[in-house]
């Protein structure tokens, strides 16, 4: 217990901590006063005449909809059609379309939460995990480097207990961050929209997809914030870390990716870690790869293809799992002098 309690002292000490608490302050003040200054709260005449701009909306959809359909029956000619229909109705059925044309479509510089709320919460997610890849890499990185992990083996002189707990202590905090940061985040922009703003549908679904997301997040930030912590465990410094970040992104995501779309190797994004990141937040993601219906892989020549939360997830905490332990077996063995 001594131990958790030194290490927390010394995770909240350092100054790359305090100083990334001040920039994640800076960055949401920055964000919230922004929003706040250009918003209102709007009359009743403004919500009535976007309702009706989206009554207008969706009508129109139908219409051209319908259009689509007699053509298709032979009702209407296509000659006599004078505006673009597609060929594939459903991709204007409006009870197909992910999200139909709302009032809050057709308000000008009113903020509706229930419209802003997923974005936001992805840069907050995206600011945490940041935070906790770079804080996670200096905290062992930089007591490796420094040799104070050498002078708290001769206080407890037991290797795997002092990463471990080391480890557990910057878990701990970052989820202890990333849930306080969640509430005052969320609860900020919320006020805006009541008082500021529209706070829109808040129903049971909103809250329960809002949270479903916030949940994958937040799995995003702990991963991240371990395999930080790993990389700098086998590098021995902090910039390692960021070496094989940038080596990642420069050697794999970008040229790797060139060179297997230069072979036409089909469904690239599936290799690719932003990928399955970008799934795991999100929840799935579709990508469309026109060589599918070009190198005979698929005789149904459909190029669509999903990559699952669930699937995202496995690989993830595989990768992460994989990274941890060689990190602790490379502690146990080698010298720290």
């Amino acid at each position: 217990m001594n131990l958790v309690r030194a290490e927390l002292e010394r995770l909240g000490a350092r100054r790359f901590v305090q100083l990334m608490l001040v920039l994640l302050v800076l960055a949401f003040g920055v964000t919230a006063a922004t929003t706040l200054a250009n918003s209102h709260r709007p009359s009743a005449e403004e919500i009535f005449e976007a309702q009706r701009g989206a009554a207008a909306a969706r009508g129109e959809l139908e219409r051209v909809h319908q259009l689509c359909l007699d053509r298709q029956r032979g009702a209407v000619l296509a000659d006599d059609v004078q505006e673009y229909v597609p060929d594939d109705c459903s991709e204007v059925d409006p009870a197909l379309m992910e999200r139909a044309p709302v009032a809050s479509d057709y308000l000008a510089g009113v903020f509706t939460f229930a419209e802003e709320a997923k974005p936001l919460l992805y840069f907050l997610i995206a600011f945490l995990a940041l935070f906790g890849f770079l804080v996670g890499a200096s905290y062992i990185g930089a007591d490796l480097n420094s040799g104070g992990v050498v002078n708290l083996l001769l206080w407890r002189p037991r290797r795997m207990t002092v990463l471990g707990t080391k480890l557990g202590t910057l878990l701990g905090g970052t989820a202890l961050l990333s849930v306080l940061a969640s509430a005052a985040y969320l609860g900020t922009f919320w006020l805006i929209g009541r008082f500021a703003g529209r706070p829109g549908r808040l129903d049971g679904e909103f809250w329960g997809s809002l949270g479903e997301t916030w949940g994958r997040g937040m799995l995003l930030v702990l991963l991240l914030t371990v395999v930080g912590f790993a990389v700098a465990t086998l590098g021995r410094h902090t910039s390692a870390a960021l070496g094989v970040i940038a080596g990642y992104v420069v050697v794999w995501e970008l040229g790797a990716r060139l060179v297997m779309e230069i072979l036409d190797v089909v469904k690239v994004d599936r290799y690719m870690l932003s990928s399955h990141a970008a799934a795991l937040l999100n929840g799935r993601i579709e990508f469309w790869d026109y060589r599918a219906c070009d190198n005979g892989v698929s005789n149904s020549c459909n190029g669509l293809y999903v990559i699952t939360w669930q699937s995202s997830l496995v690989l993830l905490l595989g990768l992460t799992a994989a990274l941890t332990a060689a990190a602790f077996v490379a502690f146990r063995r080698r010298d720290l002098m």
